[in-house]
C-alpha cells in the first residue's frame, strides 16, 4: 500500500511538473516573434570610385623593402605585359636589378589559390580571398579581381595602410578602401570605395 502511494505519489508530481513545463512553453511560444532582417547595401555593378589625389596617406612615405633572389619555386606570371614572381602566396616584380613585393593587378591569374584563403559569398557570389587579394573562379584558373563595395572581411592585410578621405579614418591596401566596423559583434573591415 505504501509503495503504491508512493508510486501515485511520484506520478502526480511528475505530471504537475511537466504540465507546468508545457504550459510555459506554450506561453512563451505565443509571445516571442521571429524577425528577419535584411541588409541592402549598394549595387555591386557599379563601384564608388574615389580620386587618389583626395586620400591623404597617414605615412607619407611607405619603406619599400627588395631582394636580392625570389624563392627557387617561384613560377613566373606574365599579365598585361609585365612579368611577376610568384611564390608563397607572395607576388614579386623585378626593379633595378633587385625585386620588390607587390600586390597583384587586377585580371591576374594564378593556377592555384593560396595556402590559407577563405572563400566568401556576396550577392550570391562565390570569391576567394587572402591577404587583402581577392580571386574568382575563371576557367579553371584563379582571377584576380576587385571587390564588390559592402564586402565583409575580418582581417586586413599587414601592410594595409590608414589613410584619410572626406574628412573619415580608413584603411586601404591595393587601391582598395575599407571602414573599420562592427560586424556581428566582431571588428570588421568593410570595402567601402575602390581608389581610382
Amino acid at each position: 500500500m505504501k509503495t503504491r502511494i508512493q508510486t501515485l505519489g511520484i506520478a502526480a508530481i511528475l505530471l504537475l511538473t511537466f504540465s507546468i513545463d508545457a504550459n510555459a512553453q506554450t506561453r512563451n511560444r505565443k509571445n516571442t516573434t521571429t524577425t528577419t532582417v535584411k541588409t541592402t547595401r549598394t549595387s555591386s555593378t557599379v563601384s564608388r570610385s574615389v580620386p587618389r589625389t583626395k586620400v591623404v596617406y597617414k605615412t607619407p612615405k611607405k619603406k619599400v623593402v627588395t631582394y636580392r633572389t625570389v624563392p627557387s619555386k617561384a613560377v613566373t606570371v606574365k599579365h598585361n605585359n609585365n612579368t611577376y614572381k610568384y611564390s608563397n602566396n607572395k607576388f614579386y616584380r623585378q626593379y633595378n636589378g633587385r625585386y620588390i613585393s607587390v600586390a597583384p593587378v587586377v585580371g591576374l591569374r594564378i593556377t592555384t589559390l593560396p595556402v590559407g584563403y577563405r572563400m566568401i559569398n556576396v550577392n550570391n557570389r562565390k570569391y576567394y580571398t587572402y591577404d587583402g587579394v581577392y580571386y574568382s573562379n575563371v576557367n579553371n584558373e584563379y582571377e584576380v579581381i576587385q571587390p564588390e563595395i559592402g564586402t565583409i572581411v575580418y582581417e586586413l592585410p599587414d601592410e594595409a595602410e590608414k589613410v584619410v578621405y572626406d574628412n573619415e579614418t580608413l584603411y586601404e591596401y591595393n587601391d582598395v578602401l575599407y571602414e573599420k566596423i562592427q560586424y556581428d559583434g566582431t571588428r570588421a573591415y568593410e570595402v567601402v570605395a575602390i581608389i581610382e
